[in-house]
């Protein structure tokens, strides 16, 4: 197979399954992304190499394509119906004799325009739909809650300006050229580690009068100090005294709004206690409704106590002997 090595650029073998590539590519766009590497040529070209690979082999039908024909997979249909009009046959004009078993000496973009050449025809491109495309975002809980916007800079794919994608040296054939774009996206609330948001006709261009593929944000939330997140539900611990613990008090509980809810806690409250407070967690993704926020009450025994306080629980062990 002649040209880019697409597993070569992932770091995956030729075995690799699905969701081996997936993950590194996933990877290596964390790593090469022009926003973690400003003004970094080499890791642009790296960013636009990985999404390169990763949009042919995450695709079942063309990576079957591109194991077969390298980077000029995408010719493969024209091949194939060329191939069986005309197998094995030695065109007037220009002589070139044609065998399945050729391509790799030559690329199979030059042999295919030689038959068409020899036939005096013309290489029709079909309509095709742009690719999808995957961008990494980070976002903190607080924005996964309230929702978010970011100014995105990403690789956009278009069809060649100089041959209008019909394939030329400038864009090696392949129609289509690569470039720079600024594009602000709104994060959703309730989002999660993981989540895809999908933005519709942002990813590549189509070409030949097809449609633009779409954007998909690939969502990582980082880790909050205050909060733990389960589903759509919120968890946090709040501390609470020995005395108020026994004797009943209320205590203020943060949420992530950023007000404080104030908790009854009833007499004899044991350590590790959960209260529930509806609706004060996470949004529902796309919908209307809110997670529960879980408060664990974390008993705090008291330090430097002075001899009095000593002698008052020596008192009151003694009672309750």
């Amino acid at each position: 197979m002649a040209g880019k090595d697409y597993y070569g650029i992932l770091g995956v073998s030729k075995k690799a399954t699905a969701k081996e590539i997936k993950q590194a590519y996933r990877k290596l766009a964390r790593k090469h992304h022009p926003d973690v590497n400003p003004g970094d040529k080499s890791a642009e070209a790296k960013f636009k190499e990985i999404n390169e690979a990763h949009e042919v082999l995450s695709d079942p039908e063309k990576r079957k394509k591109y194991d077969q024909y390298g980077e000029n997979w995408q010719y493969a249909d024209q091949f194939d119906k060329a191939g069986r009009r005309q197998p094995s046959r030695d065109f007037s004009a220009g002589g070139t004799t044609f065998d399945f078993g050729d391509i790799g000496g030559e690329g199979f973009g030059s042999i295919f325009d030689s038959i068409l050449s020899g036939l005096g025809g013309r290489r029709a491109r079909r309509p095709q739909r742009g690719r999808d495309l995957e961008y990494p975002v980070e976002v903190s809980l607080e924005e996964a809650y309230r929702g978010a916007t970011r100014m995105l800079e990403t690789q956009v794919e278009e069809g060649c300006p100089s041959c209008r994608g019909e394939g030329c040296p400038t864009c090696a054939g392949s129609g289509r050229v690569m470039r720079l774009k600024r594009l602000e996206v709104k994060i959703p609330p309730g989002v999660r580690d993981g989540s895809r948001v999908r933005i519709v006709g942002k990813g590549g261009p189509g070409y030949s009068g097809g449609a633009s593929g779409d954007l998909y944000l690939v969502i990582s939330v980082k880790t909050d100090k205050r909060f733990r997140r389960t589903g759509d539900d919120l968890h946090v611990e709040v501390p609470v005294s020995v005395l108020d613990a026994i004797l009943g008090s209320e205590v203020q509980v943060p949420t992530i709004e950023g007000k404080r809810l104030a908790l009854k806690i009833p007499p004899e409250t044991q350590n590790g206690k959960v209260f529930r407070l509806a609706k004060q967690g996470m949004p529902h993704l796309g919908g209307n409704t809110k997670g529960d926020l879980l408060v664990k009450v974390q008993v705090v025994l008291p330090t430097k106590l002075s001899e009095r306080e000593k002698e008052l629980f020596r008192e009151l062990k003694a009672i309750r002997a």
